[in-house]
């Protein structure tokens, strides 16, 4: 794992425009200003906050895998998640399956473990996406409430310390 480039823009600009990948994020592919802003975002937060997402590579091949890392989106959402770092990750489709969400989600937890003090982290994962929810678990996440968002059923997780 490591923090996103510029050059990184084409394979996340690929990602997210999947309808596979985005099925359960919203439902419908980014254009590609929205990935680019996606992008500023992820800067931003490293910047500006002091954690982020980071950019997922196969070790042996150096592929593009997906993205993983935490943020503060201020959702707005009710129970509110605002101000409490907010594990997520996204994989492109063609690395669905092969076990390397539940590493890049365990490796962002052991960050977290060893370079901050945060008491508790939370996800949201839809209903739907049985593969989600079962990294969530995997990775110490326990469900602390069901909401609807955006015409999506969502189930709240959060790991304490």
């Amino acid at each position: 794992m490591r923090k996103h480039r510029l050059d990184d823009y084409p394979a996340c600009r690929a990602m997210w425009a999947d309808p596979n990948v985005v099925r359960y994020v919203g439902g419908t592919p980014s254009s590609p200003q929205q990935t680019w802003m996606r992008l500023l975002n992820y800067a931003g937060h490293w910047s500006l906050m002091g954690f982020g997402y980071w950019l997922v590579e196969e070790t042996q091949s150096g592929a593009f895998v997906g993205e993983a890392g935490f943020a503060d989106f201020k959702r707005g959402l009710h129970p509110s998640m605002d101000g409490v770092p907010e594990i997520g990750w996204a994989l492109a489709s063609e690395m669905h399956g092969r076990g390397f969400a539940t590493e890049a989600v365990r490796a962002v937890v052991a960050w977290s473990d060893r370079t901050r003090d945060w008491p508790r982290t939370v996800c949201m994962v839809n209903e739907d996406n049985a593969a989600s929810l079962r990294v969530a678990q995997k990775c110490g996440y326990a469900q602390y409430d069901r909401i609807e968002h955006n015409g999506s059923r969502l189930v709240l997780f959060e790991r304490l310390r």
